[in-house]
């Protein structure tokens, strides 16, 4: 699915001085967030761009940018796209360096005969989500609450946005961390074809 410009309905000051207050606060931690492998690369409202690296992997590996939009913020949530570091085009779902899986509980197991304890929980098999979904049009978008294309999708259209602005769901850092640990911290190397060619990269247990 894709989008024409966002429109900006509230009085620009007031979603840029939100705007404003969000990059200054990671523009004190930088250097900390450096370290991290999150680099700030522009930030003119409404668009803000920034790079995630892997600085565990050896050699460390540039992954992917993330391109923020704070139109009409924080009126809407902040639309959110995986893209190109280079050229800044969209991720299509094929192309996603991660698809920022995470493990959720899946349905219970039921075995014949078996007898557990008194109060004891049916075990459950462990399924991986990706975060990360994609339109039928091949472009990916991020799938949690705080992300516009998520609150947009009408499979969500009774988990609004207001119920969870209060806690700041759409804060970039927020965002970033939410990236962070379930596309870019569980990596911990490259696959490699025969050619050789780096074809993706190996990961470690995906977070819950």
């Amino acid at each position: 699915m894709t989008a024409g410009p966002l429109s900006q309905s509230v009085d620009p000051a007031v979603s840029q001085s939100k705007f404003d207050s969000q990059i200054a606060d990671f523009r004190a931690l930088a250097s900390q967030y450096g370290l991290r492998g999150w680099f700030m690369v522009e930030a003119e409202f409404p668009k803000v761009f920034v790079v995630l690296a892997a600085p565990q992997l050896r050699p460390p590996s540039l992954v992917t940018g993330v391109a923020f939009d704070y139109t009409d913020y924080d009126l809407r949530p902040p639309s959110v796209h995986l893209v190109n570091p280079f050229t800044r085009e969209p991720w299509r779902g094929d192309e996603l360096p991660t698809t920022l899986r995470r493990r959720v509980p899946g349905q219970p197991v039921h075995i014949p005969g078996l007898q557990l304890p008194l109060g004891a929980m049916m075990p459950r098999i462990v399924q991986e989500q990706p975060l990360m979904q994609a339109y039928p049009d091949g472009v990916p978008f991020l799938c949690i609450a705080g992300v516009r294309e998520y609150h947009d999708h009408p499979a969500h259209s009774g988990d609004v946005w207001e119920l969870h602005r209060p806690s700041g769901a759409g804060r970039l850092v927020r965002i970033l961390e939410v990236i962070d640990t379930y596309g870019l911290r569980p990596l911990t190397g490259y696959n490699v074809n025969l050619t050789p060619q780096i074809v993706g990269f190996t990961q470690a247990e995906t977070p819950e």
